[in-house]
């Protein structure tokens, strides 16, 4: 049971890197996914809308936002359980940097070819005004949810020590 709370503190902190290298972004004008779009994908889905042509242009959803911050902590939690999966237990007593970069690029797939079609962006942001920009920013913020991963376990283990 620790070893499942121990990987759900991991992956919120993973996320929470990511949300803290996207608050920094946004202070320099450069903008990240709104996780708002992610609650109005997922709350549209309970009416059987899966796929839009504009997310932006899709009715709003009742708590869109707590959907979308849910989801987001949720998804990070998930594939923190992914790397545990893969990595075995070994790696949360001995964190390394490689393993978690991994799992961080892995998770690019998710955004290029299921939530990017399903906004109506195209695969991996074909269909965006600059797709190689969308692209570079998917694979910076990805980096630093993997660099997140390894910060958090490199953290949570000197602190039970």
């Amino acid at each position: 049971m620790i070893t499942l709370l121990k990987i759900a503190v991991i992956g919120i902190g993973a996320t929470f890197t990511m949300d803290i290298y996207s608050f920094i972004m946004k202070l320099f004008g450069i903008k990240g996914l709104d996780y708002r779009f992610l609650g109005r994908w997922i709350g549209h889905m309970f009416q059987g809308r899966f796929y839009h042509n504009k997310i932006f242009d899709s009715p709003v959803v009742k708590y869109e936002l707590i959907i979308g911050q849910t989801a987001h902590y949720s998804i990070g939690i998930a594939f923190a359980f992914l790397l545990v999966m893969l990595y075995g237990k070994k790696w949360l007593d001995n964190p390394s940097l490689f393993p978690a970069l991994v799992i961080g690029l892995l998770t690019m797939a998710a955004p290029f070819f299921l939530m990017q079609p399903a906004f109506g962006f195209g695969i991996a942001g074909s269909n965006l005004p600059d797709p190689n920009r969308a692209r570079l920013m998917s694979l910076i913020i990805h980096s630093v949810y993997g660099f997140g991963l390894f910060a958090s376990a490199l953290i949570f283990s000197k602190v039970k020590s």
